[in-house]
């Protein structure tokens, strides 16, 4: 069993103050495979410290300095990405080739983006022409604490991290206890990559001791956090006290409109493998497929057959099947929402209770659908972080955007239709942070986030670095040249 007790603080790797060691699972075979240990206040304490030290020179440092530390890591990242592939296989279960071509390839791939963002990003310039003597100056915020989870473990630090570091802050990250392996190894990349002393540090550990003792610190100047409503309200409560800015990335309950005039089958089986991707364990997966009337007897079909050919095999296996879910809990809690479904008289489709066939252990579950669901079922409402689809008839195009908005999240949503200016139309109206079109997929730097109970941040390019920094205005600054 691989032993990754120790926090990494102020450019090593030290004890935790308290041994508290935590077993690390594999969801493959319920069996550990690693060893970790949660932390403590103390630790925090000496973590923060450590950041904020660091700060005041790192905060100093030219954006060409920083450019070539990131640069560095990039390289790191990309010769190590194989051991990287593994990491996140083995803890959150991703088959091997989705843990290599989108898991692991999400952070090099932010990781560039962003060093091409910075790069054009002005961090003092005039407010206008003809305020000459008006300048505006970003600067980082502070120390940040970061608290990433399990599902997307390297999308999710790399989101957070390079922004943060990448403008002049320092920070304090918390990887999911669930999966921290991958966190653990992206903290050997910043230390071969070259980071000064104190900029990157990393803790182990739970929401209610580390997540709650890093919120409501008095020397963390901003918290960034993705993962559960339930959670996010937590932090933001805790961080309350000290007035700091909290950045929220929390989940969905994404709706995907298919209008008539669309490819139907097309988008059909496009929203329900989208569905099923990283086994339904994404916050903006389209898990309400919303039908036009007359295209509903044909997209129930098409989703079924979608469903009974989605595979499900072993992390370990080459393939485009699915893997299992990442724990026990999370196991159960969809379990327990298919079999509300099925309570509250949705028609299944296909999938249901139970493991698919030959799975004894493992955190394997049926890739479910559901047809003639209501907004008013559990299984609409509530994010199931599960391969469970939910398809749900309308009549109009009001009706389609009253459905989609009626949901406490908003973060993102679909549009299926061949008219171009219906799609325009209701995408202006779908209350959430991102809206995709007819399969377009989103472009480098766009802004990640949602509206309500999804979250008030924003992260990816040029808004994931505003999260981190201050806007300062001065007036009567003269220029020199």
């Amino acid at each position: 069993m691989l032993q990754k007790t120790d926090f990494y603080i102020n450019g090593e790797w030290v004890k935790p103050q308290f041994q508290n060691d935590f077993e690390v699972i594999n969801p493959a075979d319920e069996k550990p495979f690693a060893q970790i240990s949660l932390g403590t206040k103390k630790d925090v304490d000496k973590a923060v410290s450590a950041a904020r030290m660091a700060f005041h020179s790192w905060s100093l440092s030219t954006k060409n300095e920083r450019v070539a530390l990131l640069e560095a890591l990039a390289n790191v990242y990309g010769k190590r990405s194989s051991d990287m592939a593994d990491a996140i296989s083995m803890e959150m279960g991703a088959p091997i080739k989705l843990a290599t071509n989108a898991q692991t390839a999400a952070g090099l791939g932010h990781i560039k983006a962003f060093i091409r963002a910075i790069k054009t990003f002005e961090f003092e310039h005039q407010l206008r022409e003809d305020t000459p003597d008006e300048y505006i100056i970003h600067e980082p915020i502070g120390v940040c604490g970061l608290i990433t989870p399990w599902n997307w473990p390297m999308n999710q630090v790399t989101l957070k991290v390079i922004p943060a570091v990448g403008v002049g802050c320092t920070v304090l990250l918390k990887p999911s206890e669930i999966a921290p392996m991958s966190s653990i190894l992206f903290a050997e990349f910043m230390h071969e990559a070259g980071f000064p002393k104190g900029v990157f540090n990393l803790v182990n550990g739970n929401g209610p001791d580390v997540g709650e003792a890093m919120s409501a610190h008095p020397d963390i100047d901003m918290m960034s956090f993705t993962g559960s409503t339930r959670a996010g309200i937590a932090v933001s409560k805790a961080s309350s006290d000290t007035v700091k800015r909290v950045a929220l990335e929390l989940g969905g309950k994404g709706a995907n409109i298919i209008f008539a005039d669309a490819d139907v089958a097309k988008a059909v089986k496009r929203g329900t493998m989208h569905c099923f991707n990283n086994t339904g364990q994404s916050c903006n997966a389209p898990t309400r497929m919303l039908v036009e009337r007359p295209a509903y007897e044909e997209a129930i079909k098409i989703a079924q057959q979608t469903a009974d050919n989605t595979q499900v095999g072993l992390p370990t296996q080459d393939g485009n099947h699915i893997g299992p879910l990442v724990s026990k809990v999370q196991f159960d809690k969809v379990q327990d929402l298919i079999q509300a479904g099925l309570d509250e008289g949705a028609r299944l489709l296909s999938g249901g209770i139970g493991k698919p066939e030959g799975f004894v252990d493992g955190y394997f579950v049926r890739p479910t659908i559901f047809a003639d669901v209501t907004n008013q079922m559990r299984i609409s409402k509530e994010e199931i972080f599960g391969p469970v689809l939910s398809i749900i008839p309308f009549d109009s195009e009001d009706e389609a955007i009253k459905i989609s908005n009626d949901t406490s999240y908003g973060l993102t949503d679909y549009v299926q239709s061949g008219d171009i200016d219906r799609t325009q139309r209701v995408s202006r109206r779908l209350r959430a942070g991102m809206v995709q079109a007819n399969g377009a997929g989103r472009a480098s730097g766009s802004p990640f986030g949602g509206y309500k109970q999804s979250g008030n941040g924003r992260e990816g390019g040029i808004h994931g670095f505003m999260e981190f920094l201050e806007v300062k205005a001065v007036s009567g600054w003269k220029r020199t040249s």
